[in-house]
């Protein structure tokens, strides 16, 4: 289908993001998503990129993501050139760093941690990585395994798990790293794995981690793609500024017993400046946009982002609607969504707003992964062709933003997603009628609608009940107020050096993450609601020891136990 109407400009965000996962600012790798994500889908999202020069596309990154993904490289360089042994229990042990247990309990363990993938995809097509699951009773719902302890778990020989952490790290390779040679060999071989096998295979993993900042950095440098950031830690900036908030969305949600997070909007400040310190390190160059963790907006954030110069934010349909609720827009508009489709101008902000069309960024998030590529790309652009000829002659005075994770959508499609990508790429970069492009472009050439107030909420549903307004969630809020004021308390009294402070601040940075909140409450698994709030409390506990302070014994309880079957394994929200 063409159009005569004149361009219609859309832009494709990808958020890149994962919290720091480590205990503390030097321990051990909580949880091994930054390099799995690293070797899958940060560098297939890359590929898809190099391989369609005309394809334009955002591409946020967290700092605190920029910071393990360098690490990482590190430490696996340092574990192949010297034998060092990383951080990561995982990577240790499929080096040969760390010995096979022989106690079945520790056994048990990495059998469960090799079952962490959606099964369908990524175990069930792999004959010889399924059989060496069900040699030993494993059973999967939703990729996870529930292996019960048979009685001869400590007579497999290490072998067996040598073979079954190989497959492991071969299914979490992207599409675009599965055509090397030697993964070729490797898939084909599908057992026994020498100690040789296994350090070709870490090497290609290192090589990868360790280019992926330099090639996003190329690809910005040649103009086919805008960088941009999230706040350092990825916290909630809105509510660590007030509290009050979350009441735009919901007015009658229970709030944490504190009044506030203490210090709030200084320390939202201090992410934001630190985040783009971090990103000038990697990128060499200053972002012109931020995406505020999750999309989560404020007209007090939005004053942040102003005294900073940014040029644009993001976020989603949820908060547009409310926005033009609080500003008296007329229903009919609302509802025909022309607005949505516009750069917006908040009254007496600069930073110009693009809304996220919910409806299309879920499509690719949670309904095309079961459909033929090409259908699905089909439909989507379809769909962009559809809001060309309604917006009519003035289409090119419009954006269609689609914006959604860059990592946690591709297990679920065939080969990482790579088919419809490469589709979807090839479809819009070569369109007569849609322009693909960024939001820099956007804020600075298409006109700006005016909109009296923006509502504070997030990309989710509008509103900030991902984060708070439920017990357990809120509960978190108490505890990491309650260390806020201990950190305060010890920095007026001048009790840390230099050296101590810088540390404290920075874990301090850590415990504001927004996604410990996420993960509170029943909605998701409780084996992932478990790994996270360990986490969480392990990052508070840190962060009293380096304040000198005793912590609270409440610490040594867990705050929340989840229970839910969540979508997509509870790492994505569906809005439509």
């Amino acid at each position: 289908m063409t159009t005569t109407t004149k361009t219609l400009n859309v832009v494709l965000c990808w958020h890149m993001h994962q919290p720091y996962y480590r205990e503390g600012l030097k321990g051990a790798y909580h949880l091994p998503w930054v390099y799995l994500h690293g070797i899958k889908d940060y560098s297939d999202m890359a590929a898809h990129l190099e391989r369609y020069p005309a394809m334009r596309a955002v591409v946020n990154f967290a700092p605190v993501l920029l910071e393990q993904i360098d690490d990482y490289a590190q430490q696996m360089d340092a574990l192949l050139k010297h034998g060092k042994p990383t951080q990561d229990h995982m990577i240790n042990l499929l080096a040969g760093a760390e010995r096979i247990p022989s106690d079945a309990t520790a056994r048990l363990a990495i059998i469960r941690d090799c079952q962490r993938c959606h099964a369908p995809r990524m175990i069930h097509p792999y004959p010889a990585f399924h059989h060496l699951l069900e040699m030993v009773g494993a059973s999967y719902e939703a990729g996870q395994g529930d292996t019960a302890l048979p009685e001869h778990l400590g007579y497999l020989s290490e072998q067996y798990f040598l073979d079954l952490l190989t497959w492991y790290h071969l299914v979490w390779l992207g599409n675009s790293l599965r055509q090397m040679p030697l993964v070729r060999r490797l898939l084909a071989q599908g057992h026994e794995f020498s100690a040789a096998d296994r350090h070709e295979l870490l090497y290609l993993m290192q090589h990868c981690m360790a280019g992926l900042i330099p090639r996003y950095r190329a690809l910005a440098e040649r103009g086919q793609v805008e960088l941009s950031m999230t706040p350092y830690g990825h916290p909630i900036v809105p509510l660590l500024n007030d509290f009050a908030n979350m009441r735009d969305a919901m007015p009658d949600a229970p709030a944490p017993d504190a009044p506030g997070y203490p210090g709030g909007a200084e320390r939202a400040r201090w992410h934001l400046q630190h985040g783009v310190e971090v990103f000038e390190h990697y990128f060499h160059r200053k972002p012109t946009g931020v995406w505020l963790s999750e999309g989560g907006v404020s007209e007090d954030a939005l004053a942040q982002l102003d005294e900073l110069k940014i040029a644009w934010t993001a976020t989603g349909e949820g908060v547009w609607r409310g926005s033009c609720a609080k500003s008296g827009t007329p229903v009919d508009d609302t509802q025909i969504k022309r607005g949505l489709f516009s750069p917006t101008r908040i009254d007496s902000f600069k930073t110009r707003m693009f809304f996220r069309d919910d409806g299309l960024s879920d499509l690719i998030g949670f309904k095309y992964s079961d459909w033929h590529a090409d259908d699905a790309v089909g439909d989507f652009i379809h769909h962009l062709e559809n809001i060309a000829v309604a917006l009519g002659k003035n289409a090119n005075q419009h954006v269609v933003s689609i914006i959604l994770d860059g990592e946690n959508a591709w297990e679920y499609y065939p080969d990482n997603g790579h088919h419809f990508l490469d589709a979807l790429y090839s479809r819009l970069s070569s369109h007569p009628t849609l322009n693909v492009s960024t939001f820099a472009e956007q804020a600075a050439h298409t006109p700006a609608k005016p909109l009296k107030r923006l509502a504070s909420g997030s990309w989710v549903y509008g509103s900030f009940s991902t984060w708070i307004g439920s017990t357990d969630k809120n509960r978190g809020w108490d505890y990491l107020v309650a260390a806020k004021r201990a950190y305060d308390r010890t920095l007026e009294a001048g009790k840390l050096d230099a050296e101590h402070q810088a540390m404290a601040i920075r874990q301090l940075a850590v415990c504001e993450g927004s996604d410990w909140f996420w993960w509170f409450g029943d909605h998701n698994p409780a084996g992932s609601v478990s790994d996270f709030e360990q986490l969480y409390r392990t990052q508070l506990r840190e962060l009293y020891r380096l304040l000198g302070v005793a912590p609270p014994a409440l610490l040594d309880v867990p705050l929340s136990h989840g229970g839910g079957v969540a979508e997509n394994a509870g790492t994505m929200r569906r809005n439509t």
